[in-house]
């Protein structure tokens, strides 16, 4: 990534670790109508029971999704980093199941919906590459549920780390050497289905072990293939295959 890199350019990129698109798909996508803001943390994007009009693509800053149960208490069920696209799953649904909310301050490109619903039915490439993106975010979901309903908090938390450090290196968010954990461990606490302390204690625990370092937010991995195997990760489900099959086997 480069700072001249505008949310559209960071959706094609996203969009070409799927399929590979020609010229004219490409200048297609990049092409889109939009209007792009800041945005601060904690902001709303899409609340469960709206009818969606607009797509978000992620240009700078990090988002996620989540589910409140009926006294309130919040899953926080996907995580996402810059290039991604917020309400793709919405595109073809007139009512929002979900609500999406900034995770950090900033740029959001929307689309409108209509738009990008032409655009995807006049380009089989393009439409190819957004459904396949839908369908990876679901094999996500899936290894999510997996994580918080059979794996011990250890393998959990590891997991989840895992995930971001490859899904950020795959869009050229990250060196390779680390990345900067932009979550609080209350907000990780809802990701992984523990408690605060729990979370504490875990951290502490993998560091202890020689399995991460921290700087603040900023995290490494002393060894990819120790915190792998603790994590029991393997980045099959994330659909990255181009990418990282060189970098993580």
């Amino acid at each position: 990534m480069t700072f001249a890199d505008t949310p559209l350019q960071m959706l094609l990129r996203r969009l070409e670790l799927i399929v590979d698109l020609p010229e004219e798909d490409r200048q297609a996508v990049l092409a889109l109508p939009h209007r792009t803001r800041t945005v601060e943390a904690s902001t709303y994007l899409t609340r469960e029971g709206d009818v969606p009009t607009v797509c978000g693509v992620l240009g700078t800053g990090f988002a996620y999704r989540q589910k409140l149960t009926g006294d309130g208490v919040r899953q926080i069920v996907a995580l996402h980093i810059p290039g991604d696209a917020l309400d793709m799953q919405h595109l073809f649904l007139d009512m929002a199941d979900h609500s999406v909310q900034m995770l950090t301050r900033g740029e959001v490109a929307f689309i409108p919906r209509k738009d990008l619903q032409e655009l995807i039915n006049a380009r089989p490439l393009v439409r190819q590459a957004v459904l396949s993106s839908i369908l990876v975010e679901g094999s996500i979901f899936r290894e999510w549920v997996l994580n918080v309903g059979r794996r011990d908090a250890r393998t959990r938390l590891a997991h989840l780390l895992c995930e971001f450090a490859s899904r950020m290196e795959a869009q050229g968010l990250s060196d390779g050497e680390g990345f900067e954990l932009p979550i609080t461990q209350e907000q990780l606490a809802d990701a992984v289905g523990l408690t605060p302390v729990h979370v504490n204690r875990t951290l502490k625990s993998l560091e202890a072990d020689g399995l991460i370092t921290r700087n603040k937010r900023n995290i490494v991995f002393p060894s990819w293939e120790r915190m792998r195997d603790v994590g029991d990760f393997n980045p099959r489900y994330l659909h990255l295959d181009r990418q990282l099959s060189a970098q993580v086997g």
